[in-house]
């Protein structure tokens, strides 16, 4: 690499490129983009008639129920009211009450906490209770009452005090759930599995059109409108093993791009002439139907196309989680995308995944953490994977090899200032990998940080080992431990002297019954980088 292109520390400002990290109304106007004025909360949920009386069936939450980003105190508790997630029929635009409850004790006979929300039309009939007040590292259970009918229980785990070390941490991550390609089964198994903590690392939606002669169908064309986005999400959400696993436990999410549309950076499509009006218009529409179906804190609430999204989750000081958001912020992909060598917008210091803000935040936390394990909960893979046999050499430009400098500040600054156990978990493409992350540009140096990448839970179909390709992959690339095409997901038991993480696999997708298969598993040794197969 030139010597001009060497990595700055982590933490210095760097150059944003060509995209702005937000854009100002005055900006938007300027810029011809004035058709484009988006609501904010006030806008969203003003004007609505409370109806207190309004009958809505046996089973008002037809899309069950969630927890997310649980603090020691409380948790974030998720629900919509809409009685058949299938039908073209509304919900009478009437605000509804909404009333929760949280036990000790699954009858609930030892309620702790209750309150009433109100479901407004402007959100969907969404619901979000950030409940406080409750006891640190402690299981709860909850539920919703609306119009006489009752939800399905849920339960979560509030986080250990930040000063507390535990033993143990149970958790998985998934990613990549694609409706129309296959049966959501890793899910079923999941919900089966004795977990304290869900991460999802993004395309938990697709946004195409429905095709035929796939396992299932997607209702209408590709999505543009508020409306088409909370119609695919509440099909999503309408899935019982995806019903199964949200309820089993808190989720921490984050997007990548398919809860927009495929292949976004920034403010740019991947497709030519699109009109930026309309563009962000459809971005704004993503993001507000996204918070809407998720169990988010307000801090997430969305202010037309932008959302803040990355953020922290800790579990005391066994587990610091640092969510990132790797689409809003980042440049466009580098030599026009695909598979290529490296090139010099590639290998441009002004070429960025995060965003100087985001990148400055996460210094700032990996810096100041007392945690054992340090873990960034991200999308894209940061291993420096070469998909060519042979002398030449090809990289993935939508991934962190097309953010050269970036990635290698970031596992620079891992190693300069003695991060405590580095984890990077990754989803996006639909195969399992585990990297061993080396600094610099020789990856057969000493790693600093291992990389666990998750396959899909639907997308992509069956799937399969595909042996030949993954002794390819490992011959170009040593520091590719595991590779595997099946679909799943990634259970994981983090302890203070070890984090196993075990691939969890279906052999099939495109009928029910799939029984799992734990692949292989995979350990790190706290005070020692990289992973060992066991």
């Amino acid at each position: 690499m030139p010597t001009d292109n060497t990595p700055e520390p982590l933490s210095r400002e760097i150059r944003q490129g060509q995209i702005p990290l937000k854009w100002s109304r005055r900006e938007i106007m300027a810029a011809g983009l004035g058709a484009v004025l988006w609501p904010t909360l006030s806008t969203w949920t003003e004007g609505a008639v409370l109806n207190r009386n309004y009958r809505l069936g046996p089973n008002p939450f037809g899309l069950g129920v969630a927890s997310g980003d649980p603090q020691p105190t409380g948790a974030v508790l998720w629900t919509r009211i809409l009685p058949d997630p299938l039908s073209d029929e509304p919900v009478e635009p009437v605000a509804i009450p909404v009333q929760w409850e949280v036990s000790h004790d699954e009858k609930f006979s030892k309620i702790v906490q209750k309150g009433t929300a109100v479901a407004t039309p402007d959100m969907a009939h969404s619901v979000h209770v950030e409940v406080s007040g409750l006891d640190p590292d402690r299981w709860y259970f909850y539920r919703f009452l609306a119009s006489g009918g009752a939800s399905r229980t849920g339960r979560f785990r509030t986080m250990p005090r930040p000063e507390a070390l535990s033993n143990r941490l149970r958790m998985a991550f998934a990613s990549c759930q694609h409706f129309e390609q296959g049966l959501f089964t890793a899910y079923d198994h999941m919900s089966k599995e004795d977990l304290d903590l869900i991460f999802h690392l993004g395309d938990y939606i697709y946004e195409y059109k429905g095709k035929d002669r796939l396992v299932r169908k997607h209702r209408g064309n590709e999505i543009e409108s508020i409306e088409d986005y909370r119609q695919r999400h509440a099909q999503y959400k309408s899935d019982e093993f995806l019903q199964a696993a949200h309820a089993l436990c808190p989720w921490i999410v984050t997007w990548d791009d398919h809860e927009f549309d495929n292949n976004c950076a920034g403010y740019i499509s991947e497709q030519k002439d699109v009109d930026p009006a309309k563009f962000l218009d459809r971005r704004a529409n993503s993001y507000r139907a996204y918070y809407e179906h998720m169990p988010l804190p307000r801090a997430c609430l969305p202010e037309g196309p932008h959302m803040a999204l990355y953020r922290p989750a800790t579990f005391g000081r066994l587990a610091d989680f640092s969510v990132l958001d790797t689409r809003q912020y980042r440049s466009d992909q580098p030599c026009g995308d695909g598979n290529k060598p490296p090139c010099p917008e590639s290998l441009s210091p002004s070429q960025t995944m995060l965003g100087p803000a985001q990148e400055k935040w996460l210094a700032q936390r990996l810096k100041a953490s007392s945690s054992i394990w340090n873990v960034l909960a991200q999308q894209v893979m940061m291993g420096h994977v070469d998909r060519k046999a042979g002398e030449e050499v090809a990289y993935s430009m939508d991934q962190w090899p097309g953010y050269e400098v970036e990635r290698q500040r970031i596992l620079g600054f891992f190693d300069r200032e003695k991060i405590s156990n580095p984890i990077v978990l990754t989803g996006d493409i639909h195969s399992n990998w585990v990297n061993n992350l080396a600094p610099g540009q020789d990856d057969k140096a000493q790693a600093v940080a291992t990389e666990f990448v998750v396959t899909s839970i639907s997308s992509g179909g069956n799937g399969s080992q595909n042996l030949k390709y993954a002794q390819t992959v490992q011959d170009e690339n040593p520091f590719v431990k595991f590779y595997n095409a099946e679909r799943g997901y990634v259970s994981c038991e983090i302890t203070p002297k070890s984090w196993t993480s075990n691939y969890q696999v279906v052999e099939y997708v495109d009928k029910p019954g799939a029984p799992l298969v734990t692949r292989a598993s995979f350990a790190v040794e706290s005070g020692k980088a990289g992973a060992q197969k066991i």
